[in-house]
């Protein structure tokens, strides 16, 4: 076969392909999980029942395969955001707000039903995984130079972070992530006082400690 033949044919599997995840996807969205069919996909799709089963053997395939591509996508969305910023406190910062804010608008749009559904599979595990070291790199690269906490190790870090920016997904607005976020940055923070030492400290924007606040009253 002609390779000029066989590209065309690998473009056009690939767009039956993402059309289908876009058409299933939107249908989730408006519908309803339970309300998606194979006839309806391949109806949304234009393409015909059989073509259709020739991809994907059910609708749970599709979403799952939908799911490894949004993944993957917001996975190149943060490497983009951490190359394009050389200051590492600002760029932990930014990718941290941008994994917040995905994973807030991933919930809006497509609701808690796809997610319950879809398994984590092996791409789903290496993506994480690759996350995880993403933000372990950052997290490890501020306490080198003093600007985060080195007391714990920074693996443990970036999984605090991951955990803690999840609870996006089920805020109301942007402004709430963008606290959370915040919040979660708090934490990486270096201290110099043991925890309950009754004082507490103020920070700036470059997220340096500029007073200590004694506690009212005594016991």
């Amino acid at each position: 076969m002609p390779k000029l033949w066989n590209e065309t044919i690998e473009e056009h599997r690939s767009a039956v392909r993402d059309a289908t995840l876009d058409a299933t996807a939107a249908l989730v969205a408006e519908h309803g999980l339970m309300s998606v069919t194979m006839s309806r996909i391949a109806q949304e799709t234009g393409i015909g029942r059989a073509t259709l089963y020739k991809y994907f053997p059910d609708v749970e395939s599709i979403l799952a395969a939908w799911h490894e591509r949004q993944v993957a996508y917001h996975l190149e969305q943060l490497e983009a955001v951490r190359d394009r910023i050389a200051d590492p406190g600002r760029r932990l910062h930014a990718v941290l707000e941008t994994y917040a804010l995905i994973s807030y608008d991933r919930h809006g749009h497509h609701g808690t039903d796809v997610s319950a559904l879809l398994h984590q599979g092996p791409a789903i595990t290496q993506a994480h995984e690759r996350l995880l070291v993403l933000v372990r790199d950052l997290v490890a690269e501020g306490a080198a130079s003093s600007a985060l906490r080195a007391d714990v190790a920074a693996d443990e870090l970036a999984a605090y972070c991951l955990h803690a920016l999840g609870a996006a997904a089920g805020l109301s607005s942007k402004a709430a992530v963008r606290r959370l976020v915040e919040v979660t940055l708090a934490g990486l923070r270096p201290s110099n006082r043991p925890v309950g030492d009754g004082t507490s400290a103020t920070w700036d924007g470059a997220g340096h400690g500029n007073g200590h606040h004694p506690r009212h009253g005594s016991h």
